[in-house]
């Protein structure tokens, strides 16, 4: 019983979270239904979810005909493969963004720096990748996958470093390398190590660097990858004494160098790692396309941050809010062809979900929950110099 109870506090607010930002989307939905029709229709929503959830998992549950609403449960294997293939793909790099902040969450830092990372991680995947795009298969993708996952690593190292040594807060030191990458990358891209004859500035293919595909349309290597990872992640930070250290540092730092521990050492290894996970996102995304974009526009650091919250920095409550947006963003399409509703109402409701996140008191005391409160040490962010002791 207190097993369950624990669990229920962990759940009750992303829970909640989720329930609310879905209840203010459909008002914004049907709202949006005044742009096509002079009166609001108040089954839009119903719709648009339910489309939502076709492109998702190919289920259907109702029939909406001509303003009556029937139960009418079915499937379609064929489009339930293609859009279970199509959720998982775009679950597997939130799910490494989502480790890439969770682990940070466990020793008290905030890498706000998952864009940059996956950035420096996508880069470096793409001219290692590049360069061997003629050896082996096997070879080529092992050497990219390496190469995004040290890139990401050393970009990561920075903001640890400084953080340790220098006592400069990670959240404002990450926010400033987000914007170094982005640009610094543009402009390689767009100058050393453009390619000649495509219409747009990119690098060279991929070549046999290309993530394999394993099952579907793209159910490639990185979703598998994504997989372990949540279970070494799970093993290193509740089954190994170096797990042990990074929670008792998230906990305590004054403690953690009282029992010996290094509290400086554990915030670069930290940060490291969470670049790792990061990079190892972008090098995904990039083998998938098959080359680097000079404009590569992707949201999935940032998304990290919700993810993580929402899974309460637990590697199985990662994947599961991964699982979750990833979802939301293959349903999407189908949500717009077939209920007329932008496709940007999506990040309408990511934000709202990390909003109501961020508001858990308040949600808390409007509940007048008896849930045991989540302690900081199990996901929050602090504010602290390591850098104040020579240990």
């Amino acid at each position: 019983m207190t097993s369950l109870r624990r669990i229920w506090a962990l759940a009750a607010i992303p829970v909640v979270s989720i329930l609310l930002a879905l209840l203010v989307g459909s008002l914004l939905i049907s709202a949006s239904s005044l742009a096509t029709s002079p009166s609001l229709n108040p089954l839009l929503p119903l719709i648009a979810y339910e489309s939502l959830l076709q492109g998702a998992t190919g289920l259907s549950f109702i029939d909406v005909t001509g303003g009556a609403i029937t139960f009418n449960p079915s499937i379609k294997p064929d489009q339930a493969a293609r859009a279970l293939t199509s959720t998982v793909a775009a679950a597997s790099p939130l799910v490494l963004t989502g480790l890439a902040v969770g682990v940070g969450f466990k020793a008290g830092l905030f890498n706000i720096g998952g864009t940059g990372q996956v950035l420096v991680g996508g880069f470096a995947a793409a001219l290692v990748g590049g360069t061997v795009a003629g050896q082996p298969a096997p070879v080529a993708v092992t050497m990219a996958i390496l190469a995004g996952a040290l890139g990401g690593a050393a970009y990561g190292f920075i903001p640890g470093f400084l953080k340790a040594f220098t006592g400069a807060h990670e959240v404002v030191s990450t926010i400033m390398l987000n914007s170094l990458a982005a640009f610094v990358i543009v402009g390689l891209v767009n100058d050393i190590f453009k390619i000649t004859g495509p219409s747009f500035a990119r690098s060279a293919d991929v070549g046999n660097a290309a993530m394999p595909i394993l099952f579907g349309r793209n159910g490639n290597l990185g979703i598998l990858i994504s997989l372990i990872l949540v279970v070494l992640v799970y093993v290193l930070i509740y089954r190994t004494p170096l797990g042990f250290e990074i929670r008792t540092v998230g906990a305590n730092p004054s403690a953690a160098r009282y029992a010996g521990m290094s509290p400086r050492r554990l915030v670069v290894l930290t940060m490291s790692l969470c670049g790792m996970f990061a990079g190892l996102a972008g090098a995904f995304e990039i083998l998938s396309l098959g080359y680097y974009p000079a404009v590569f526009g992707t949201s999935i650091g940032f998304s990290g941050i919700t993810v993580a919250l929402l899974g309460r920095a637990h590697p199985v409550g990662i994947l599961l809010a991964a699982i979750l947006l990833g979802a939301m963003q293959a349903g999407a399409p189908s949500m717009q062809i077939t209920a007329k509703v932008p496709i940007e109402i999506i990040d309408v409701i990511q934000g709202l979900i990390l909003l109501f996140l961020a508001a858990e008191s308040v949600i808390r005391h409007a509940l007048r929950s008896r849930t045991e409160r989540v302690t900081p040490g199990e996901i929050g962010t602090v504010s602290r110099s390591y850098g104040d002791s020579t240990t």
